[in-house]
């Protein structure tokens, strides 16, 4: 951890301090998984495809898993698609669409969270096991935290 007082000027901004270490994080995961050909945020969506259960999930339910905007999610889908991880299949009406991982999707997946799971010990390595595990609870807190979707109410 860096001491040097420079790095650690605090400007009371929780968004700009978590941004930096989203950003630190980014390149360190994303750096794992360059040889596979995915970025950080591809893997999310696939292991989340991976990960549900029943029904495929429709565009709305997968972007409130994701805490995305649906139209930010419908764009970050177009190359997974494209590459053939997954498909967008019709719902119960016209306006519903449910999003499936594809078999080579599943294939791309397990081959992404090998890589993902050297930049995930490296940094437990660096940060500490039982911090990881507190700071990741305590993100997840705040990402699911309906209170906090908006200044309203």
């Amino acid at each position: 951890m860096l001491k040097d007082p420079k790095y650690l000027n605090d400007v009371g901004c929780n968004a700009t301090a978590l941004r930096k270490a989203s950003r630190r994080l980014t390149q360190l995961y994303d750096d794992a998984l360059e040889q596979c050909g995915l970025r950080s945020t591809q893997l999310a969506i696939l292991v989340e495809l991976n990960n549900w259960s029943g029904q495929p999930p429709t565009l709305a339910e997968l972007a409130d898993a994701l805490v995305i905007e649906r139209s930010a999610l419908g764009h970050t889908l177009r190359p997974l698609e494209r590459e053939g991880w997954l498909t967008l299949q019709p719902g119960e009406d016209r306006r519903q669409r449910h999003v499936v991982i594809t078999p080579k999707g599943k294939a791309k997946c397990k081959e992404g969270i090998r890589l993902w799971a050297t930049a995930q010990h490296r940094f437990e390595d660096v940060y500490g096991r039982s911090e990881a595990t507190a700071l990741r609870h305590a993100l997840l807190g705040i990402a699911y935290d309906e209170r906090l979707a908006t200044l309203k109410g």
